[in-house]
C-alpha cells in the first residue's frame, strides 16, 4: 500500500453508516457538515428522519434529532478542551438554524468516539465531580456540565464480537481481527454497504501493515484481500504508473536540458579557441613580417591559418 497519510475519517463515516444500517432509512448522513465558514466543520452529522425512531444500535441509543459525532484518530487526543470544542461546535450548529430555535437544544446530542479511553478527560471529570454513567461497555455519557446529551465511546472497549466497524479504526489490530474484517466484508450482498465496507478495509489496510502482510502467507485470504481491494488497487497501479511517467518525462526533459546545456558550453568553449587560435596566428604573421626577413607569400607557409588577404591585411597595418 502506498505510503501516505491515512485518511481516518472517511472510514469512521462509513462505519458509524454500517453500525446503524438497521435504521438506515429513518438516518441521514452529513460528511464534514460546515457549520459556517469551511474551517468550522463537524466531522459527521447525522440526523434522524423521524426524531421519534429509537435506533437498535447500542451507539445511537443516546440520538436525538441532529446527532453531532466527532472521531480522533490513534494520533489525535481527546482533551478537556477537545470535549469543549465539540461542545462548542454543537452550539454554533443550534444557533446556525433556519429560524430562531428551529434546531432545539432538547433534540442535538454529541458523540465523541475514539480508540482509547483518554485518560486525562476522565480524570477532569472525576476531579470536578462531573458525572459518568457507563450503560453499554465502551460507552460513557457524560451526566454533568453539558448543555447537550453527550457520550463518550471507546471502540476498543466496545462488546466484543460486535461493533467490529469502528472497531477496525485502529492502527493496532491483530491478524485474526483482520481475518475477521475480511470476512465480515465477504459476507456484504448489498453493493451499498459493500463501498461503506471497502472504506473502512482501506484504513485499516493502510494502518495495520504489519498485520496485512502476516496475512501473505494465507492464500485464501490474501486473494479475497486482492478481490475486495481491487478497485483500490488498480487506482494505486494507476497513481503509481502515472508518477512514474511523469518523473521519467521529467528525468528526460532534465537530461534534454542537460545536453542542450553541455553542447551549447562546448560550442562557446570550440569558438574561444579558435578566436585564441587565430589571434596567436596573427600575433604570430604580425612578429614575422615585422622582422623584415619574409614576403607575405613566405609568411603563409609558416601560417597557414591565415588567408593571404588575412596577412596582406596585418601586413598593410604594420606598412609593410
Amino acid at each position: 500500500m502506498a505510503d501516505k497519510k491515512i485518511q481516518w475519517h472517511p472510514g469512521f463515516a462509513a462505519a458509524v453508516n454500517l453500525e446503524l444500517s438497521a435504521n438506515r432509512g429513518d438516518l441521514i448522513y452529513e460528511r464534514e457538515y460546515n457549520l459556517n465558514t469551511k474551517p468550522l466543520a463537524v466531522d459527521l452529522l447525522v440526523i434522524k428522519k423521524d426524531k421519534g425512531v429509537d435506533l437498535e444500535n447500542e451507539i445511537g441509543k443516546l440520538f436525538r434529532g441532529h446527532n453531532i459525532l466527532e472521531y480522533k484518530s490513534p494520533d489525535d487526543s481527546l482533551s478537556i478542551d477537545t470535549f469543549y470544542k465539540s461542545a462548542a461546535y454543537a452550539c454554533l450548529y443550534k444557533a446556525y438554524g433556519e429560524a430562531v430555535d428551529s434546531r432545539q437544544a432538547s433534540e442535538i446530542t454529541v458523540t465523541m468516539v475514539r480508540g482509547r479511553k483518554p485518560e486525562g478527560l476522565f480524570q477532569y471529570f472525576d476531579a470536578h465531580g462531573i458525572r459518568v454513567e457507563k450503560p453499554y461497555k465502551g460507552i460513557y455519557y457524560v451526566l454533568d456540565s453539558v448543555l447537550f446529551p453527550t457520550q463518550v465511546i471507546v471502540t476498543k472497549e466496545l462488546e466484543p464480537g460486535e461493533h467490529i466497524w469502528l472497531k477496525s479504526l485502529s492502527n493496532q489490530l491483530e491478524v485474526q481481527e483482520i481475518r475477521e474484517l475480511l470476512e465480515c466484508v465477504e459476507g456484504l450482498a448489498e453493493e451499498g454497504e459493500k463501498r461503506l465496507a471497502e472504506a473502512v478495509l482501506e484504513v485499516s489496510i493502510r494502518a495495520n501493515r504489519r498485520a496485512v502482510e502476516e496475512l501473505r502467507g494465507d492464500e485464501g485470504m490474501c486473494e479475497a484481500l486482492l478481490e475486495i481491494m481491487e478497485p483500490e488497487i488498480n487506482q494505486m497501479v494507476k497513481e503509481a504508473t502515472e508518477k512514474e511517467t511523469k518523473r521519467l518525462q521529467e528525468e528526460t526533459e532534465r537530461l534534454q536540458e542537460e545536453t542542450e546545456r553541455l553542447q551549447e558550453e562546448n560550442r562557446q568553449e570550440a569558438k574561444r579557441l579558435r578566436e585564441e587560435a587565430q589571434k596567436e596566428a596573427m600575433e604570430t604573421a604580425a612578429k614575422i613580417l615585422k622582422s623584415g626577413k619574409f614576403s607575405v607569400e613566405e609568411v603563409k607557409d609558416f601560417v597557414p591559418r591565415l588567408s593571404m588577404e588575412e596577412i596582406k591585411a596585418i601586413a598593410a597595418d604594420l606598412s609593410i
